[in-house]
């Protein structure tokens, strides 16, 4: 019988042995890995807690911090972040996986209702608010709540493929356009001294493009397992904005020694609901605002009609969802530049950015009605989205110079309403149009051409009107 030697293993080692050795690699190897998993997640905490606190600090920056304005520039961004994970998510099932004949009609059924409450409620808002306390907080918190409801509404009908998709899906929208209402009449109230009411709007905006960049990628990795996951995520999202609301500075209900906007009656502040100052739209605003019109109604046109043209006429080898994408990317693109122009350039003349927007507008609708295919639609979602960011933030500045302080609030919401009421009307004459690209696209630069037409034709009236006014008192 054979012994082994003291401190030496058989050379053939048993089965448990060989066991354990294998137990003890793997072990090491799992140590390995989760060093290095706890490493990238120590990074990742890093560079994500160094990014919201860069975030946070250019948010308060010029006494926005002390005037409650960097709670709204961040509700902003939860606002963004929440409408681009409903985007992502509706782009593979509301609009390619219905058969465009019902689409179309259901979704020109319920944008044409949502035309009501812009036309015939959205005036009484501010009037109803003003009786209420935490009437405008709870605005825009409800707008936040509602989405976020609609958006598990909207996960069970995409799973279940119900009927409520479309309903659901308007809702948001709605929604959506509402909040931008409400935010306009919150921005002037929380403006902190020595910036311009232009520059708070610019910073608002710019926050919304950080936080579709943040959330974009997010939405499409929970839209990787279905796209009922990103809406379950931007469910999330629009609950920390309902709280974010809430937790807005109470100067946001304020309505201290302001006044309303009409659209007849004197020129002077004359007294209106309980006393306070009423004052009819100065020419140049109004002026301002029809140009307005033009590049909100075809950011409305071209959403709808792309999203069923490119679906039954795709260009090449693309996939209808790419190409959207692609339009719509271009958009936002031209949207950013747009506010960063406004935010670099010491003088911008609004009356001439104002109707430079329409005539490039309709210019480039044009070209690509002539020379329609994949560069010259990627230039029209360019253009149309820088278009509508100058005009609006001219828009803006007009307000601000020509309307005195205590009516500028109700100055801006009347506009917003105006304007989201022209995305509307853009994207139902969207709807309604043949999927023919150049047709299509040809009507939509006729339309603009005669609104230029009628803009530049009442100009003269407005200029010679705001120079016969006497001087204010």
């Amino acid at each position: 019988m054979t012994t082994s030697q003291p401190g030496h293993r058989p050379a053939d080692p048993s089965g448990r042995e060989r066991a354990r050795q294998a137990g003890r690699i793997v072990g090491s190897g799992a140590k390995v890995a989760g060093r290095g998993f706890a490493g990238a997640a120590r990074v990742t905490g890093r560079l994500g807690r160094a990014t919201l606190r860069q975030a946070r600090r250019g948010a308060e920056a010029e006494g926005a911090g002390q005037s409650g304005l960097s709670r709204l520039i961040e509700l902003h961004a939860f606002n963004a972040a929440g409408d681009a994970a409903v985007a992502i998510s509706l782009a593979g099932t509301l609009f390619f996986q219905v058969p465009t004949g019902e689409a179309r009609g259901q979704v020109a059924l319920f944008l044409g209702l949502t035309m009501l409450p812009f036309a015939i409620v959205a005036p009484l808002i501010g009037p109803f608010l003003d009786r209420f306390a935490h009437g405008r907080r709870w605005a825009i918190g409800s707008t936040m709540a509602i989405r976020g409801l609609l958006c598990l509404a909207l996960a069970g009908a995409v799973v279940d493929e119900s009927g409520w998709l479309f309903p659901a899906a308007l809702g948001v929208l709605v929604s959506s356009k509402a909040y931008g209402v409400t935010r306009a009449a919150a921005v002037p109230r929380l403006q902190p001294e020595g910036v311009s009411l232009v520059k708070a709007n610019a910073r608002t905006s710019l926050a919304g493009v950080v936080g579709v960049a943040v959330s974009a990628p997010l939405a499409g990795l929970a839209a990787y397992f279905g796209p009922e996951w990103s809406l379950r995520y931007a469910f999330l999202v629009f609950v920390l904005a309902t709280i974010w609301a809430i937790r807005l500075p109470q100067r946001v209900d304020s309505s201290l020694g302001e006044g309303e906007m009409t659209l007849r009656g004197s020129e002077h502040p004359t007294p209106g609901r309980k006393g306070r100052p009423r004052m009819r739209i100065p020419g140049t605003v109004a002026f301002a605002l029809r140009s307005n019109c033009g590049p909100r109604w075809m950011s409305g046109f071209l959403t709808m009609f792309m999203a069923f043209l490119l679906r039954e006429n795709p260009i090449g080898d693309w996939r209808p969802e790419v190409l959207l994408g692609m339009v719509v990317g271009a958009a936002g693109l031209g949207n950013t530049l747009g506010i960063a122009l406004a935010s670099l350039l010491k003088r911008i003349n609004p009356k001439i950015t104002v109707v430079l927007a329409l005539v490039v507008d309709a210019v480039m609708a044009l070209v690509a009605a002539l020379f329609y295919g994949l560069v010259p639609l990627l230039l029209l979602g360019l253009t149309a989205g820088l278009a509508q960011s100058l005009a609006k933030l001219s828009l803006d500045s007009t307000i601000q110079r020509d309307v005195r302080e205590r009516v500028q609030t109700s100055a801006f919401a009347r506009s917003d309403t105006t304007l989201q009421l022209a995305w509307v009307i853009g994207g139902f004459v969207g709807i309604a149009m043949p999927l023919m690209p150049r047709t299509g696209l040809g009507v939509a630069c006729a339309v603009l051409t005669a609104w230029l037409v009628f803009v530049v034709a009442t100009r003269p009236v407005l200029a010679v009107s705001a120079r016969a006014r006497p001087p204010a008192p």
